[in-house]
């Protein structure tokens, strides 16, 4: 795989709006989740939600795609300078040379929540003010994004579980690569909804307490909201930091278990060493797909250590952020991207013990270290796997 230069990049989470607050929350090892008081929810649990969601305005011309899901990516693009970066880019290719690929899970399904009970008490219709396309549909999430940058390219909605905005960095760099596109606005939005919420709960998953990825006592995630994209192009520069291989895998073991020696999941990393022409051995930190869930970590563990030994820190930064479903996969690459950047790999917020029985070298603070090249998972339900080989183009040693 050729290298893919990474031109701009934002993220917006509970952390706060842009990079700045996250890289301070990333330097500090501080948390943003909170005990949840999100609309009726009543369930003992914390989440990671943006604060002032509610009061982001759409704009007028495009209202009909308002929804939580899409607010998010109106605050999110809005930082950073992002969006200035993509109109620089797109009036150098063209907007049709622009594609836009989109990482969901649930997407704008509060709506379709908050519509149900408006129903019409007799003949039980949806108010004719709902708008399923604009808001709930999955592809509503990327069509939103393509419209509010004035792009006029491919544009795809991935919904992969956890792994979505992951492999939609795949999905660009080989539209990149085959020639169909010369610039990508890849992301990952996804918000807090009472299917997620009251979903997980009856899953028994959801952690009473901050969640806390390998730690002896975890028990369980806690899911926040994001809204993270990336500005793709060809022919990175030397010294710039670029996304490198990718890496997909199915399980196809359990519809939500993972596989418990975590078969699938060492088969998206080597893919994508393989795509980026890497050993294990030059990699400097793994960002964990870490859920906090006793399960996911095990396999995880077993697959991670099986493959590099203790000889490199991985961790997880899920207690920082919460767990942000279909943007996980944004979310961590943003942070693989901050730990190139700084030199220093972030710490494990509510992590306190590390389960003695999880082999890997799990760092819980945070450390300074020579950091060219990070790998990043994403592992969703159903077994769907997606790794992400992020470095400098000019220091990695092959």
């Amino acid at each position: 795989m050729k290298p893919v230069l990474l031109s701009a990049y934002t993220m917006t989470s509970c952390l706060g709006r842009g990079l700045a607050p996250t890289r301070a929350a990333f330097r500090a090892t501080a948390s943003g989740l909170a005990p949840c008081r999100f609309g009726a929810v009543d369930i003992d649990t914390w989440i990671g939600e943006i604060a002032g969601l509610d009061d982001v305005t759409m704009p007028r011309a495009l209202a009909r795609f308002d929804c939580r899901n899409n607010r998010a990516s109106v605050l999110g693009l809005a930082q950073d300078g992002f969006s200035a970066a993509v109109a620089e880019a797109a009036s150098r290719y063209g907007p049709e040379r622009a594609g836009v690929f989109i990482g969901t899970s649930t997407a704008g399904i509060l709506q379709t929540e908050l519509a149900y009970r408006r129903r019409d008490p007799g003949s039980g219709a949806l108010p004719p003010d709902f708008d399923y396309r604009g808001t709930h549909n999955t592809y509503s999430a990327a069509e939103y994004v393509r419209a509010h940058l004035a792009l006029a390219g491919p544009c795809a909605a991935i919904s992969t579980a956890c792994s979505s905005s992951a492999k939609a960095f795949a999905s660009a760099a080989r539209m990149l690569e085959a020639g169909m596109i010369d610039m990508a606005v890849v992301g990952g939005v996804d918000t807090l909804c009472l299917t997620t919420l009251c979903g997980f709960g009856s899953l028994q998953l959801l952690s009473r307490a901050p969640c806390r990825p390998y730690d002896i006592e975890r028990d369980g995630i806690s899911i926040g909201e994001a809204a993270a994209f990336f500005l793709l192009e060809r022919a990175p520069g030397e010294g710039a930091i670029a996304l490198l291989g990718t890496g997909e895998s199915s399980d196809a073991h359990h519809m939500s278990a993972p596989h418990p020696e975590g078969v699938g999941a060492r088969r998206a990393m080597e893919g994508a060493l393989a795509a980026a022409g890497l050993a294990p051995e030059a990699i400097d930190y793994v960002n964990l797909h870490g859920t906090g869930t006793p399960s996911n970590d095990a396999a995880e563990d077993i697959a991670v250590y099986g493959l590099f030994g203790d000889a490199v820190p991985v961790n997880s930064t899920k207690g920082m952020t919460g767990h942000a479903l279909g943007a996980a996969g944004a979310v961590e690459a943003i942070v693989s991207v901050i730990a190139i950047e700084e030199r220093r790999f972030p710490g494990s917020a509510g992590t306190r013990a590390v389960d003695p029985a999880l082999h890997a070298r799990y760092e819980v603070q945070g450390g300074a270290r020579d950091i060219e090249c990070v790998l990043s998972n994403s592992f969703g339900f159903g077994g769907s796997n997606c790794s992400l080989v992020f470095g400098r183009v000019d220091g990695i040693d092959r």
